[in-house]
């Protein structure tokens, strides 16, 4: 699936199989689901993950909790776009 592929599937009603946990994250949150997104991601502990909190948070507005999981996936506070970090996560977790 590419990046194309993947923004078309969110306008399906169901998540597509084969997903993995942090692309399901990304199209929940997509679709609205702050809550499912953040659940599905919450207690990874790599880095990757702590990167996807970190935006997560900061769409939340949580500018502290964010930059905590910034620190913890070893990067600086993104400073783009919400949508611009979206679709560089997006990017990231599809080429793995």
């Amino acid at each position: 699936m590419d990046i194309f592929e993947f923004r078309k599937s969110l306008k399906d009603d169901c998540l597509p199989l084969g997903l993995s946990v942090h692309l399901q994250a990304l199209w929940l949150d997509a679709r609205g689901d702050w809550q499912g997104a953040h659940a599905l991601i919450d207690q990874l502990p790599d880095q990757s993950s702590a990167s996807l909190h970190a935006y997560l948070h900061r769409k939340e507005g949580d500018q502290w909790n964010a930059d905590y999981w910034y620190f913890r996936a070893g990067e600086k506070r993104f400073q783009g776009s919400l949508e611009e970090e979206w679709e560089k996560l997006a990017k990231y977790f599809l080429s793995k």
